[in-house]
């Protein structure tokens, strides 16, 4: 995919949601005299879901998710977590399904806890795991659904 569609899509991710998306054209994180008059780009959907993520206590450990669904990911586990007045992993990994369920179909699992291990079959696109605060991980993967033979 091409950086402008990534970058299409992380900013449609980000105005679903509700957040004014602002565009960079360049950024200098180092002088040009220091740097041969070369100005830095800073401007890639790969570093504005990296400062996403950093704002919200977030580290992506594996992702086969496109941005806007990541985004969308990452909000709804803040919020969910944030807003529980007491705090379970299971109500977490319930809200996250039941939510991913209704916007992009059924068969969405959800796992939540601070030590578990997994080995997953996933559906290509559907597959997110990170943790939130260093300390709460959280995987998340659709799996395909078939009907059965009747």
């Amino acid at each position: 995919m091409s950086t402008s569609l990534e970058n299409e899509e992380v900013k449609k991710g980000f105005q679903e949601l509700g957040i004014e998306v602002m565009r960079r054209t360049s950024v200098s994180s180092i002088p040009p005299a220091v740097n041969g008059g070369r100005r830095r780009s800073f401007c890639s959907s790969q570093v504005e879901l990296a400062d996403f993520f950093s704002c919200t206590g977030v580290k992506v450990v594996a992702v086969d998710m496109p941005p806007f669904m990541q985004i969308h990911a990452v909000d709804c586990a803040r919020k969910a977590h944030d807003s529980l007045e007491k705090f379970t992993s299971k109500t977490l990994a319930f809200t996250l399904k039941k939510e991913f369920d209704g916007v992009y179909g059924p068969a969405w699992h959800c796992i939540v806890g601070t030590s578990f291990g997994s080995f997953v079959t996933y559906s290509v696109g559907g597959f997110m795991y990170f943790s939130m605060d260093h300390k709460l991980y959280i995987l998340l993967f659709k799996t395909t659904v078939q009907r059965a033979a009747e």
